[in-house]
């Protein structure tokens, strides 16, 4: 017959294999807690990255759309007659290239656009010292431009009759123009090309380094840019 001393020994094994089994038990469950809670949280995590990067999708596509309608807005407000669609595709053109060259402003394009084609956006002009297009490119500018461009150069007719491809010569053009002389040496450029133009910075901008109708083109631009700026759609 077993002593009291050892029954007492019996029940306080029981008692710590007891509390044993329940202190695993606790364990066992809070770490299916943590695991089950770390997984979530890891869910979430990603989830809400998710929505963070298709809400910054969202918010950059309606920049651009909203930049685009506003520039066709601009193209309508020169040009009634031409289709609504080669409005957008010229206004998408014009603002793709503004986030490729970070040097250009969609106004100063449009601002020259207006200026060169004497308020018509025709994408077919050609002025009789023969440049061409939307943005007025010289031919023998416009095809070194497309070649370093990797553009299958074949007319000018083809090439700088054509909106779409006008403009990406154009506004690439522009944009090494202004990266070297800034804007207003890039309009003299434009005009009375880079050699003249690199003198006249040079010199301090000094009166009568530009031919008078020159200083004219580039204040008729840059006041033309300012107004575009302003223009409410």
């Amino acid at each position: 017959m077993a002593t009291k001393e050892e029954k007492f020994m019996r029940n306080l094994r029981i008692t710590i294999w007891v509390l044993s089994a329940l202190v695993l038990v606790v364990i066992a469950a809070v770490g299916i807690k943590y695991t089950y809670n770390s997984r979530y949280q890891k869910k979430v995590a990603e989830l809400e990255g998710v929505i963070k990067s298709q809400r910054s999708s969202m918010n950059i596509e309606s920049l651009r759309q909203y930049n685009i309608v506003r520039i066709s807005a601009i193209i309508s407000q020169y040009n009634r007659i031409m289709s609504g669609p080669m409005k957008y595709d010229i206004a998408r053109e014009i603002y793709d290239a503004s986030l490729l060259h970070t040097s250009l402003d969609v106004h100063l394009v449009c601002a020259i656009i207006t200026y060169e084609t004497n308020g018509t956006w025709n994408p077919e002009l050609t002025s009789s010292e023969g440049a061409m297009g939307l943005m007025q490119v010289m031919p023998i500018t416009g095809m070194y431009i497309a070649r370093s461009m990797h553009l299958n150069w074949v007319t000018p007719d083809e090439i700088l009759l054509n909106p779409i491809h006008n403009i990406r010569i154009g506004a690439r053009y522009l944009a090494a123009l202004i990266d070297l002389y800034g804007v207003d040496g890039a309009l003299a450029a434009r005009r009375v090309g880079e050699w003249r133009a690199a003198l006249w910075i040079k010199g301090g901008h000094r009166s009568g380094t530009l031919p008078d109708d020159v200083q004219k083109y580039m204040s008729d631009i840059l006041k033309q840019y300012e107004a575009l700026k302003q223009f409410k759609g």
